[in-house]
């Protein structure tokens, strides 16, 4: 009877070794192996000399150089943001801004001028103040004009654009009455159901370390701005490298095609708006006016604000918002420039 017993155990142990010696090995194991061992080196070799193509080097370089040229500015916005989220009272706002909205629009759009920041930092800015009770027209008119009218972005106009002082002048008169316009515009027609703002505290709360509060908002703005900036530096540095210089040549010699096409190339190549004057000026080919509305729409419509405010305010609000604001800074140039160039 024992002996019945170990018979069926040792069967079944020896077909348990057998299953177990077929799992252990495939039948092509070797070429498996010798695939595993060439072919990660293959995709490497493969990818280092894609990465050293000329498009892709320049591809890379223009995207990095967004990047890096934006994210002072951004840590400057996120910076901003979170200070005024932690220290400064609501109450400010109340007391410096209109009480009516129409008027509190333009007053925030002059406001502007003291914030040494691109587009980048706005942005993060403009979500506080609504954070903090500031009427959304008015932080749109902020958000707007602090990147195309502060000290910083003006010195440097006058650099690129020696002799010049009316280029200066018409870039501050352009972007003023946009901001303003786009503010009002808001008023009119803007409606709250577009305007998905990013979950968050604001304010101070009771009980609360302030540098807490502060580290915290920052952490969370730069975070959330930061990776929409890298969406939208590929994204420039991709129609950069795409787009051959032959086609800036085409639209140069006329004038109204040159000011839509400057615009809409101010959009797509997302300069900052510390440098946007250089390169305004390079392009020596197209007309003041041309230039002018590149220097109004960058700042106010690139790829990588739109992609900061789908982020920050929802896809609805930067589809609709970004429309509207690179018509009327076209519109506005052009006027402008018309009277003073």
């Amino acid at each position: 009877m024992q002996e019945m017993e170990t018979r069926p155990s040792a069967v079944a142990a020896e077909g348990a070794r057998g299953a177990g010696a077929g799992r252990g090995l495939p039948r092509h194991w070797p070429l498996m192996l010798l695939g595993a061992a060439v072919a990660p080196g293959a995709v490497l070799v493969l990818v280092g000399r894609t990465l050293e193509e000329p498009a892709v080097q320049a591809w890379r370089t223009v995207c990095l150089a967004v990047t890096v040229q934006a994210l002072p500015f951004l840590l400057l916005g996120t910076a901003l943001s979170g200070a005024i989220n932690a220290f400064v009272p609501a109450s400010v706002f109340s007391r410096l801004l209109p009480k009516r909205a129409a008027l509190a629009v333009p007053v925030a759009g002059v406001a502007g001028v003291v914030l040494p920041g691109c587009e980048c930092a706005s942005v993060p800015v403009a979500s506080s103040l609504i954070g903090r009770g500031v009427t959304p027209a008015a932080a749109f008119a902020f958000l707007l004009s602090a990147p195309a009218v502060n000290p910083v972005v003006l010195t440097a106009t006058a650099v690129a654009f020696p002799g010049s002082p009316e280029m200066v002048l018409a870039r501050l008169a352009a972007s003023l009455v946009t901001a303003a316009a786009m503010g009002w515009l808001w008023l009119w027609l803007g409606r709250e159901e577009w305007l998905r703002p990013a979950v968050r505290h604001s304010g101070h709360r009771p009980g609360h370390s302030r540098r807490t509060e502060f580290r915290r908002g920052f952490q969370h703005d730069f975070l959330h701005a930061g990776g929409f900036l890298v969406v939208g530096a590929m994204a420039a540095a991709t129609f950069n490298v795409a787009v051959p210089r032959s086609v800036l040549d085409a639209f140069s010699g006329s004038p109204w095609l040159s000011v839509l096409f400057l615009a809409a190339l101010a959009i797509v190549l997302a300069v900052c708006s510390e440098a946007d004057a250089f390169v305004a000026a390079s392009l020596s080919g197209f007309s003041p006016v041309a230039r002018l509305a590149f220097m109004v729409v960058g700042p106010m419509v690139d790829l990588k604000l739109i992609a900061l405010q789908a982020g920050t305010f929802g896809r609805a609000f930067a589809v609709r918002f970004s429309a509207a604001t690179a018509v009327v800074a076209v519109v506005c140039s052009a006027v402008v420039g018309g009277v003073l160039l």
